[in-house]
């Protein structure tokens, strides 16, 4: 099983304490796996609206979340 199939399985345990610690490991997990394909579609040229349109979010709320923790662009990079 992967990390992610033993955290689903942990998430619908009827021990309270294993079921949301089980969440809160879910949730750093799609945080992180978010931010890395918000990074990539940035990389690859994809505007703010582009991301907020495949994540069915506003353009303010994806770029409030992840403009802090993208890497400066240079304008004279092109």
């Amino acid at each position: 099983m992967t990390e992610a199939t033993d955290l689903a399985a942990a998430a619908s345990s009827a021990d309270p304490r294993v079921g949301l610690r089980a969440v809160v490991a879910l949730r750093r997990l799609l945080e992180g796996l978010e931010h890395l394909q918000v990074a990539n579609a940035r990389r690859k040229g994809w505007s703010w609206q582009e991301i907020a349109d495949a994540l069915e979010v506003t353009r303010q709320g994806v770029h409030k979340k992840h403009a802090r923790l993208m890497p400066m662009h240079d304008p004279r990079e092109g």
